[in-house]
């Protein structure tokens, strides 16, 4: 039998995971389409102190441009990296079973994500922010309204999640689940949500499935093309808007979950990050991490999971950030 924990090999039946597709026949029931659209802001020029009032006019009628600025980060600055690090409660609203986001309330959450994030004191020399994973599309053992798989977490809820995290200095990351539909469509459902400047995203192949896979089944996969048509699109609309850097999250415990990982494209004004998801031993745990950050490309930086239940030990906060290299962003699932 391969090892569970190995980057080329991982159970598809863990107990938590497959109770939970069991009952979610339809999280948030059906898909609630985001308005789109983005705004621009005009600026206007002053005419001159002197000169006639058709002079006035006229430089009245034609304004200097001026820039607006780009609004900031949670802890300021509109570049994520190299400027700080991130710890963030992994999950979704209402379902303890899928992480420690969804084990409590929302205000309940803030004060657990940054009392986590405050737990990691004096372990690096960048600050560590506190942030939400929010898993948005769920994957589900029904086929669901949609025939794909997957649920959406209902949009009124994440709302309310991406404003009070706003009012906390709490970065969000939208995680998608997409079973049979794919990155890109889901992504762009959740464009309003995208439009904020504390709002990223995340893949996750695990559960991108292909005609006739079932989730628990088989381990899904993506291929390099679908990821980097997704972040062509954020791209787009990072530039579009004005907006600070966003953070792309690509989950990865296999090899093979990424198809042409080398091929995924640089973008400007996001920030690609592969997220070691592999739970176990210490040292199943680290054979991941060393097995998914070789030949990984210099854009793409690294991340890891501590799972409560699942690792045996879990990691300390100053064990974490010893690993080499050490991850810009840690998620507790």
């Amino acid at each position: 039998m391969p090892d569970p924990f190995d980057a080329t090999s991982r159970p598809v039946s863990f107990p938590t995971r497959r109770a939970v597709l069991t009952g979610l026949t339809g999280v948030g029931a059906t898909w609630v389409l985001a308005a789109c659209g983005s705004g621009g802001s005009n600026a206007s020029g002053s005419p001159s102190a002197s000169g006639s009032a058709s002079a006035s006019v006229s430089a009245a009628a034609s304004p200097s441009p001026t820039s607006t600025p780009k609004p900031e980060l949670p802890g300021g600055g509109t570049r994520l990296f190299p400027g700080r690090r991130f710890v963030a409660l992994y999950g979704s609203p209402g379902i303890p079973s899928l992480g420690l986001l969804g084990e409590q309330d929302l205000e309940e959450s803030i004060t657990r994500a940054q009392e986590l994030a405050a737990s990691y004191e004096g372990t690096s020399r960048e600050p560590v922010m506190p942030a939400f994973e929010i898993i948005s599309t769920v994957a589900t053992a029904s086929e669901g309204p949609t025939g794909e798989y997957t649920s959406a977490v209902d949009m009124d809820v994440l709302r309310e999640w991406v404003e009070a995290a706003a009012e906390s200095d709490i970065y969000v990351i939208l995680d998608l689940q997409p079973g049979l539909s794919d990155f890109l469509t889901q992504a762009k459902h959740f464009e309003d949500l995208l439009l904020e400047p504390h709002v990223g995203l995340a893949l996750d192949p695990e559960w991108r499935l292909q005609p006739g896979q079932r989730h628990m089944a088989q381990i899904g996969q993506v291929q390099a093309d679908e990821v980097n048509a997704t972040t062509e699109w954020l791209a787009t609309l990072v530039a579009e808007n004005n907006l600070p850097e966003k953070l792309v999250i690509l989950h990865q415990f296999q090899l093979r979950m990424i198809v042409d990982r080398e091929k995924v494209a640089e973008r400007p004004g996001l920030a690609l990050l592969v997220h070691a998801d592999g739970h176990g031993t210490p040292g199943q745990k680290m054979d991941t991490y060393r097995t998914l950050t070789k030949d990984l490309a210099p854009h793409v930086r690294i991340g890891w999971k501590n799972f409560i239940d699942e690792d045996n030990p879990t990691f300390t906060p100053s064990e974490t950030m010893d690993i080499v290299p050490k991850p810009w962003f840690v998620s507790y699932q």
